[in-house]
């Protein structure tokens, strides 16, 4: 895959779905015109199957800027729901003033109500691991360094941390990218949405700043 710089939504949100839609070969919601092409990620051998319940499920991952992994997830088909927040912290409250110093353990997270009947948690993973961040860069995302952009998965359930799992284990030695995955897999913890200014970031500010990109 060759290496393709993106700035979240740069000219316009929809071109992150786009982008996504020619790496996955997912159903995305997007706006008809055409993306460029890369190569897809091997899916999970072991992922949790699509459901016939219409209970939702919840997915809670970390990288880096969370404008930028929100405004993918917003345009995936399956998702619901996506809120911005800190999840991985020791403190009994975390602000986003408190979450930028680094001391607190909290990452900038997202918060994913999906609908299992449309979109497996191994496909979700699939799209945070090829799209919504680089998980080869260790306590950072580009320019946005501290523990508090780090690239963690947040398991809800014993069967997300399986998936989990076997999902990095199979991504990090399939060689598609040059240096190790440095995704923590960590327990699950309190969740804390952030402020309503981080909230649809890149939907109200089209121009928005993002550091993320895929890696080769």
């Amino acid at each position: 895959m060759s290496a393709v710089r993106y700035f979240a939504s740069k000219r316009s949100p929809n071109w992150i779905a786009l982008l996504a839609l020619v790496t996955l070969g997912l159903f995305w919601h997007v706006s008809g015109r055409t993306g460029e092409s890369a190569t897809s990620l091997p899916p999970p051998e072991i992922d949790s199957p699509k459901s016939t319940s219409a209970e939702p499920q919840v997915a809670v991952l970390a990288g880096g800027c969370f404008w930028g992994v929100q405004g993918v997830f917003q345009h995936t088909k399956g998702v619901k729901q996506v809120l911005a927040g800190y999840s991985g912290g020791e403190k009994a409250n975390a602000r986003y003033e408190q979450v930028g110093t680094g001391r607190t353990g909290h990452a900038e997270s997202v918060q994913i109500v999906f609908d299992p009947r449309e979109i497996s948690y191994g496909e979700i993973l699939r799209i945070y691991f090829s799209v919504a961040h680089d998980p080869t860069q260790l306590n950072r995302q580009g320019p946005d360094v501290g523990t508090q952009y780090r690239s963690a998965i947040f398991p809800q359930t014993p069967e997300q941390k399986e998936t989990a799992e076997r999902v990095k284990a199979r991504l990090d030695a399939s060689g598609k990218w040059k240096r190790p995955i440095t995704t923590s897999i960590e327990p699950a913890s309190t969740w804390y949405s952030a402020e309503g200014y981080h909230q649809d970031y890149l939907r109200k500010n089209p121009g928005g700043y993002s550091c993320h990109f895929m890696r080769d």
